[in-house]
């Protein structure tokens, strides 16, 4: 019988990997853990429970903790603090808590799998890319949106975006710097030790359901926070809503890691960007428009001219690699996403206001 392992089982993407692997592993057994420690994880409880799932409340960076946990042929890494802010404001112990949970976590993680000789699929993060070189890249001002000046791109961008080979010279952010640190010492472990290892450079993820706090990604959070006509402000770069980010559904994403689990592809590289892609790149003025017309609804957004630290006008990913290797690609649409958040936001208002 199959044992995997999930980590931030009870946040959104968590909660949507343990209900695939539930589907495409009948009788497999699921052991998630958590530390609750983020609002609304306690939502997907009952429903992990209802599936099967051992849930366990415990902390990654609590390496004892880890080293206890029920051995397991595959570990599927989705617990992060997946924030670019995080750490760098006021909060003395912020900080450590970002490493805490980023690279200590994932250490504790890997020295599980040594253990168990367990594989190893990683979420990690587009944040990995060097945030100067993202913040330099050759831009065109159109009506709604900035695009790619492709006259004039560097290295590790085409016309398709952003590949794996751009720049990761630092400064990251707390958050890029301690995943691509974690990066690097799981490809060192899997050397090392023969883990099987898969390594997920994720863009925006979104879909129904998440939990829509701006740290999980702008979508959800622009989308109620519009609903609910809650404050929003188009922040630097002019302050008009052009900086443009893609999007990949939740599922798409849970789909290549079923792949992965299921059919190791030795020739594939350890790691690959997953994103929406070109035709799946929107926006905040174009987000606007969209929740506007699907919500029926008017909001009045505000303006903020400075720059943040660690914020990029223009960020989406060349998918060409996890194409090729994997045959992935996203099957939902821009539209389908924020369609299907909007309805379901609608429909759960209460829900979200307790997200809120």
């Amino acid at each position: 019988m199959t044992r995997i392992l999930i980590t931030g089982i009870c946040g959104f993407v968590g909660s949507r990997m343990a209900q695939r692997v539930s589907r495409e592993f009948p009788g497999c057994s699921i052991i998630g853990i958590d530390n609750l420690s983020r609002q609304g994880s306690r939502t997907n409880i009952d429903m992990l429970k209802h599936l099967g799932v051992r849930l366990l409340r415990a902390d990654i960076a609590d390496h004892s903790t880890v080293m206890s946990l029920p051995a397991a042929d595959w570990l599927i890494d989705c617990a992060a603090n997946p924030s670019v802010q995080a750490g760098i404001g006021a909060d003395e112990g912020g900080s450590w808590r970002v490493v805490q949970d980023n690279l200590v976590g994932t250490l504790n993680l890997l020295e599980y799998c040594k253990k168990h000789h367990a594989g190893c699929v990683i979420l990690s993060t587009s944040r990995v890319y060097s945030t100067e070189a993202l913040s330099s890249l050759p831009l065109k001002e159109e009506a709604t949106r900035f695009v790619l000046d492709e006259a004039r791109l560097p290295a590790g961008v085409t016309s398709r975006g952003v590949n794996e080979s751009f720049s990761t010279l630092p400064p990251l952010s707390l958050y890029g710097a301690t995943k691509a640190c974690s990066e690097t010492m799981a490809i060192e472990y899997a050397g090392a030790y023969g883990i099987p290892l898969w390594i997920n450079r994720c863009g925006v993820i979104a879909g129904p359901g998440q939990f829509g706090k701006i740290d999980q990604g702008i979508i959800s959070f622009w989308i109620y926070s519009w609903m609910l006509g809650r404050p929003l402000s188009y922040i630097g770069y002019g302050a008009k809503g052009k900086q443009v980010r893609d999007c990949v559904h939740v599922d798409d994403v849970v789909s290549l890691v079923m792949k992965q689990v299921q059919k190791t592809n030795t020739s594939a590289p350890r790691i690959v960007n997953v994103g929406g892609g070109l035709g799946n790149t929107i926006s905040l003025l174009e987000l606007s428009s969209l929740c506007e017309n699907i919500l029926d609804r008017r909001n009045a957004v505000g303006s903020t001219a400075e720059n943040r630290p660690y914020d990029v006008p223009y960020y989406c990913t060349d998918n060409r690699l996890v194409e090729s290797f994997w045959g992935w690609k996203p099957a939902h649409t821009i539209n389908d996403i924020v369609e299907s958040i909007c309805a379901w936001a609608v429909q759960n208002k209460e829900t979200v206001k307790g997200f809120m």
